[in-house]
């Protein structure tokens, strides 16, 4: 280990706060930060192990979202129905009906133990049989910190190719499921296989096996998902991660993240890291309540989403965007952004009148 890897260690330890236990960084929050690489804020506070919903709570501005106990619950009961009697029914799903599986033991202390033992099962894993790593637990470097992972299982068939495998408790309807569910299990599907390609590149297969229960029954069933669309997103925006010790190195001294901070010390630190917000935040990040208020109190375009937001270029905040809407028709300007803003307002215009002339 590099004396600055120590050292950044360190100086997230501090950041998140001396007596908090560091919260590990999981494919789900991994596949939502790379969907929106710009956030350093996110990209500091997740590098460092910051519970945000705590720090959310702390800030008086709670996260809305997240899994029930019940839908935790069946969950696990549903991935134990599917791991059970070794592993009988993922083999079957995996088409190997009726084989028996190597089920290594993974178990090591702390997760570089772990981690480490999860490479040597895969390469120990015997050609011309089925094995199956159960919860193995894969490093992957973010931004110049590594982040541990841990998929349900990896399966390695007798021609020695690896296989991500998902477990879900939403279900397949008619031999479909919701799209949204598919879609987000897809790109946390896609950060394992990443991981996986760091351990040896071309092992994996970029089709992962999606498990989930059959229609309204507790039947598992699968279908085959492509994940190269976001393998390759997924590979590019991780790339566009600033590293994590330029944006700690230009924090002023003082900075936590400790939820047990006083409140205005707290905001004070977490606003002194530039986010990126956009409404789609809201659905994956708990500090997005709180960053969708600053940027309504900026008054910036940001609170209106990514695509509108690119589409205004140079104008950031909405009392711009209405200068540039109610300006003079022949008010000189080349900016393609304010003479669609321009002829916006007179259609709006044009069609009021209209309305009321009728």
């Amino acid at each position: 280990m590099s004396t600055t890897h120590h050292t950044l260690r360190e100086r997230l330890a501090v950041l998140r706060g001396p007596d908090t236990a560091a919260r590990p960084l999981d494919a789900r929050a991994l596949a939502a930060l790379a969907a929106n690489p710009g956030c350093r804020r996110r990209s500091l506070l997740d590098a460092a192990g910051v519970d945000k919903g705590a720090v959310a709570e702390a800030l008086g501005a709670p996260a809305r979202f997240g899994q029930s106990r019940f839908a935790f619950s069946r969950g696990h009961a549903f991935e134990a129905r599917v791991k059970a009697d070794g592993c009988a029914e993922l083999l079957r799903l995996l088409g190997a009906d009726g084989e028996r599986a190597e089920v290594p033991d993974l178990g090591a202390a702390g997760p570089e133990g772990r981690t480490a033992r999860t490479r040597l099962a895969l390469a120990e894993a015997p050609r011309g049989r089925w094995t199956l790593l159960d919860h193995p637990l894969l490093a992957l470097d973010v931004a110049g910190s590594t982040v541990f992972l841990e998929p349900d299982a990896v399966a390695v068939a007798p021609d020695g190719a690896w296989t991500v495998v998902e477990i879900k408790s939403f279900p397949i309807l008619d031999g479909a499921a919701d799209a949204m569910k598919v879609g987000a299990a897809a790109r946390q599907a896609a950060v394992y296989v990443l991981a996986l390609d760091a351990v040896e590149p071309g092992r994996t297969r970029s089709d992962i096996l999606l498990v989930c229960p059959k229609d309204f029954s507790n039947l598992p069933t699968a279908d085959s998902v492509d994940v190269r669309k976001q393998l390759a997103v997924t590979r590019r925006q991780l790339t566009r991660l600033t590293r994590i010790e330029e944006i700690a190195a230009l924090l002023p001294e003082g900075t936590t993240f400790d939820p047990a901070a006083p409140r205005p010390a707290l905001a004070a630190s977490v606003d002194a890291v530039p986010a990126a917000y956009a409404p789609e935040c809201l659905s994956s990040c708990e500090l997005a309540f709180h960053c969708r208020e600053r940027a309504r109190a900026a008054d910036s375009v940001e609170a209106l989403g990514r695509a509108l937001r690119a589409d205004l270029g140079a104008l950031t905040t909405l009392e711009a965007v209405r200068a540039a809407a109610l300006a003079p028709p022949g008010a000189p300007t080349d900016d393609p952004a304010v003479l669609a803003l321009r002829r916006a307002a007179a259609l709006r215009a044009e069609a009021l009148a209209t309305a009321e002339a009728s």
